[in-house]
C-alpha cells in the first residue's frame, strides 16, 4: 500500500504546483488535519482550501529528495519554494509526514524551515 500511497502524494503535489488547489485537495478526506509543527493547526478541507488561497497565491515548488512510506504513512523530505507577502521567492527544508485513511491523505505533520 506505500506505493500507492506515494503515488497519491506525489499526483497532489503536482496538482499544488500547478495551482490546482482542488486537485490536491480531492485526494484529502473531509475531516484532514495539518499541524505545522510549531505555527498553526487546520482543521478540515475547507479550512485548508482557505489557507492555501492565502498561503499559495503563488504555486510552491517542490523538490522531493526522497518518500518513505510505512503502512499508512509517507514521509517526503525535500526543498519547497515559497513566495513571501512581499513577492520574494525564499527557499525552505521541509518534512511533511501524511498519515492515509481509506486512500486519502487524513493527517499532516509539516516542518517546514527557512534553508540556510
Amino acid at each position: 500500500m506505500p506505493k500507492d500511497h506515494k503515488t497519491i502524494l506525489a499526483t497532489a503535489n503536482a496538482a499544488i504546483m500547478d495551482g490546482d488547489f482542488e486537485g490536491f485537495l480531492k485526494f484529502c478526506t473531509e475531516d484532514t488535519v495539518w499541524n505545522f509543527v510549531g505555527d498553526t493547526i487546520l482543521r478540515g478541507k475547507e479550512a485548508v482550501r482557505e489557507w492555501m488561497v492565502v498561503a499559495y497565491k503563488e504555486p510552491p515548488r517542490f523538490q522531493v529528495h526522497h518518500m518513505i512510506g510505512d503502512g499508512d504513512f509517507v514521509a517526503a523530505l525535500g526543498e519547497i519554494t515559497l513566495t513571501d507577502e512581499e513577492g520574494n521567492t525564499q527557499p525552505h527544508a521541509y518534512c511533511d509526514v501524511w498519515r492515509f485513511r481509506d486512500g486519502k491523505m487524513a493527517e499532516l505533520q509539516a516542518f517546514v524551515v527557512l534553508a540556510s
